[in-house]
C-alpha cells in the first residue's frame, strides 16, 4: 500500500527500451510542375520502382511541391532566369522544411538554375545531368545527340556538363531545333501526343543517326511520352527514367545497408 504521501513503498519499476524499428527510406523531395503530366511521370516511376524492389504494399516516401508552369515559362522566355531560379529554390527550401532529405528538379530545362536551388538547401540534389550522363557511359556510348528545349538544346548549362562527362554532344540544326522545341510547349505540355509529332521527331533524330550519334538523350521530361525504343535505330536514353532510378537506389539506401529485401 501507498504511504500517505502517494509514493510507492516498492521500488520503481523499469522502464523497458523500445526497440528500434527496421530502417525507412529516406523522403524524396519533388520539384515539381513543369509540367505536371511529366511530374505525374516521376510520382509514377518512383512508386514502381519501390515496390519492386522492396515488394508487397511499399511505395515511395515522397514530399512533392508542385510550381505553376505558366509562371516559370513566362520567366524563361523573359530571360530571368534568376527569377526562376529564386521561385524553385524557394519551393526547394519548402520542401527540405517538410521532411524531403534528398531533392530532385522534375525538369530538364530548369537545371539551368540547379545551382541556386543546391546552394538553397542542405540536403542533395540529384542531379539529373549527372545521372543521364552516367546511363550513357554505362551503355558503352560517347557521342549523343540531345533532344529537349531550346533553351537545353542550346545553352551550355547541359550540354557543358555533359561534355565534363567526356561525352560528345550533337544537337539538331535550326529549323529541327524549333520544331522539337514547339512541339513541348505546344502539344506535349499540354498532354496532346500527336502521331505526326512522333513521325517528325523521328526524322530528327534519323538525321542526328547519320550525323554520327551512337546513342539519343531525351532531354525533355515531356519527349518520353511521345518517342520510345522503336523510334529510333540507337538507343534512347530517358532522363526521366535515369533520374528517378538514381534517387530511389539513394532513397532506398538505409534499408538496403541493412539487409532489406531486393526483388529485382
Amino acid at each position: 500500500m501507498s504511504g500517505m504521501s502517494g509514493e510507492p513503498d516498492g521500488p520503481e519499476e523499469a522502464v523497458q527500451p523500445v526497440a528500434p524499428g527496421p530502417p525507412v527510406q529516406r523522403v524524396i523531395g519533388l520539384l515539381g510542375g513543369m509540367s505536371w503530366q511529366s511530374t505525374a511521370e516521376y510520382y509514377r516511376l518512383a512508386n514502381e520502382l519501390v515496390a519492386k524492389r522492396l515488394g508487397g504494399l511499399h511505395s515511395a516516401r515522397i514530399l512533392l511541391a508542385s510550381v505553376d508552369f505558366a509562371e516559370v515559362e513566362r520567366l524563361q522566355v523573359a530571360g530571368n532566369w534568376d527569377g526562376a531560379g529564386e521561385l524553385l529554390a524557394s519551393t526547394a527550401r519548402s520542401l527540405e522544411a517538410g521532411g524531403a532529405e534528398l531533392l530532385l528538379i522534375c525538369t530538364n530545362t530548369m537545371h539551368k538554375v540547379a545551382g541556386q536551388v543546391e546552394a538553397a538547401v542542405s540536403v542533395p540534389l540529384v542531379h539529373l545531368v549527372d545521372t543521364a550522363a552516367a546511363g550513357v557511359k554505362a551503355a558503352g556510348v560517347k557521342t549523343v545527340g540531345l533532344l529537349g528545349t531550346a533553351f537545353t538544346m542550346e545553352q551550355d548549362f547541359y550540354r557543358g556538363r555533359l561534355a565534363g562527362h567526356g561525352l560528345q554532344v550533337l544537337v539538331p540544326e535550326r529549323d529541327d531545333r524549333a520544331e522539337v522545341h514547339r512541339i513541348i510547349y505546344e502539344e506535349l505540355c499540354l498532354g496532346r501526343v500527336e502521331e505526326s509529332s512522333r513521325r517528325r521527331y523521328q526524322e530528327v533524330i534519323a538525321r542526328l543517326v547519320a550525323a554520327g550519334a551512337e546513342g539519343i538523350i531525351l532531354g525533355c521530361t515531356e519527349i518520353e511520352l511521345l518517342v520510345g525504343a522503336d523510334d529510333s535505330p540507337v538507343p534512347l536514353f530517358p532522363t526521366t527514367r535515369l533520374h528517378v532510378e538514381a534517387a530511389v537506389e539513394e532513397s532506398l539506401r538505409p534499408v538496403l545497408s541493412a539487409g532489406g529485401p531486393v526483388l529485382e
